[in-house]
């Protein structure tokens, strides 16, 4: 089953394409077919994915600190250089990672998370910047609401009040693909014209906001279904921080649309 999530994607599909044997059994590729033992590994478990995903989200709050204090408190334009190079960074990580096939690599999930908290952090004070004393808050009203849409999605999973089907992950990949054109759209406008209708804080940039928020949302049905199925299938402990790249990455894009969506509401 395909995510809409890319990096889950690329470590699901390879996962089924090289299948391993732990020291508990051997486990199928999630289609029904046992997998050749070829290593002897410790098969993934929940406490895996919720280790290796707090270990990465931690690495990505003590960047974004560090990066935050810099710009506010020491020298604002090297704190914006430091999150030029941390969104170029953490873009180029997930590019390796999804297309490098470097699915199980702690050292890459860690990058990721460095070159991605220099970016939140620096991006946290650009935002917050025109919100004066109150940017403190906004930002803790971003975290706060971020943690509370994970938790939700996460409880609307175990209900199972809404089934990731084919047809789900199909539409959802769509609908994600149709958002980053759009924002692809709206950058090269206002690289060549200054005009950033999807970005201005205008109804139609609230409108966005609140729609790449919902996919956002979504896209941990993805993700939890995705890591539920490797957990059942037995898929090597080391596949663990694939899923928290995946996760950490659904996170950051949900956090910096909220803290976002909240600045428009700020300016009026």
């Amino acid at each position: 089953m395909r995510s809409s999530n890319p990096v889950m994607n690329s470590l699901t599909q390879t996962t089924a394409e090289n299948p391993y044997q732990s020291q508990y059994g051997g486990y199928s590729d999630g289609y029904g077919q046992a997998g050749a033992p070829v290593a002897q590994e410790r098969p993934m478990t929940v406490d895996d994915v919720v280790t290796k995903t707090g270990i990465t989200l931690a690495v990505i709050i003590a960047s974004a600190v560090v990066n935050f204090f810099i710009g506010a408190f020491v020298d604002q334009s090297l704190a914006m250089i430091l999150t030029f190079v941390g969104a170029i960074g953490g873009f180029i990580t997930v590019l390796v990672a999804t297309f490098g096939k470097k699915w199980g690599s702690a050292a890459t999930t860690l990058i990721y998370a460095a070159f991605e908290g220099l970016f939140v952090g620096g991006f946290s004070l650009i935002v917050s910047a025109g919100a004066g004393s109150e940017a403190g808050a906004m930002i803790g009203q971003a975290v706060l609401a971020t943690v509370g849409v994970f938790l939700g999605m996460l409880i609307v999973y175990k209900t199972g009040a809404v089934k990731v089907t084919p047809r789900f992950n199909k539409i959802m990949f769509g609908l994600i693909m149709g958002v980053a054109v759009m924002a692809l759209g709206n950058f090269l406008l206002a690289i060549f014209t200054g005009s950033s209708p999807l970005r201005d804080g205008g109804m139609l940039a609230i409108v966005f906001s609140i729609v790449c928020i919902i996919l956002a949302a979504l896209s941990f049905m993805t993700d939890f279904d995705q890591a539920d199925r490797l957990i059942r299938a037995g898929a090597p402990a080391k596949h663990a921080w694939g899923v928290a790249l995946s996760l950490a990455v659904t996170l950051v894009w949900l956090y910096t649309e909220i803290l976002r969506l909240l600045s428009y509401f700020q300016q009026r």
